[in-house]
This record gives structure tokens, sequence and C-alpha cells, in this order.
């Protein structure tokens, strides 16, 4: 964790609202969660497409893009390591809460101090 961060706890989370303050935590760069917004963005793209046209050989693909999007944003921006190592289906429901506060002009209120 770099310099002057300090993320919440880690450890014995018992619902998705203890888990998702931590989440967003470790979310606190900006450019990290748009490149979140886009993996996502993508990913639904491709899923509609797969659904759409029948051809369900390209959902492998959406998994692809919005976590190679995801990382990126963590290894390069957050330098932390993604929630999604240790706490993969909670992490992966955040990431559409993320999107549905920022979508919603609430990510910022959400934010931890």
């Amino acid at each position: 964790m770099a310099a002057g961060k300090q993320s919440l706890k880690t450890e014995g989370f018992s619902s998705f609202s203890e888990f998702y303050p931590y989440y967003l935590s470790e979310h606190r760069n900006s450019t990290c969660r748009y490149l979140h917004y886009v993996g996502s963005a993508m990913a639904l793209g491709i899923l509609l497409y797969a659904l759409t046209s029948g051809n369900y050989t390209v959902i492998p693909a959406a998994f692809v893009s919005g976590y190679a999007f995801a990382w990126v944003g963590h290894f390069f921006y957050e330098h932390n390591k993604p929630a999604t190592f240790r706490y993969p289906l909670w992490s992966f429901l955040a990431d559409w809460v993320m999107l549905k506060d920022f979508l919603l002009g609430r990510i910022n209120d959400k934010m931890p101090r």
C-alpha cells in the first residue's frame, strides 16, 4: 500500500454492506475507478452482443475485458492488489455497485474519507 493511504479492515466481513466501504477504499484513485467503468461497460457490451447475436463463444471476452482494465488500474495507478484476489464474489458484485453509484452521481459521497 502506498504511503499515506489507509485501508479499512480486510478480514472478517459479515455482509456486503460491511465489505463495500473497504472495496471503495481500495479504489481511491480516480483513474483506477474509470478503468473499472470502461472494463465493466465493455463487458456489458460483449454480453449484450452475445445474447442478441447468439454468438456465445465471445462471453469469455467479457470477463477478460472487465478484469484486464480493472487490474491495470490497480497495478499501475492504485498500486494495490485487486480485492478480487481475496474476495472474488463480493468484489465482482461491488464492481457493479460502484458503476451504479458512479452513473447515479453518488460515488464521491460514498468514498471513505
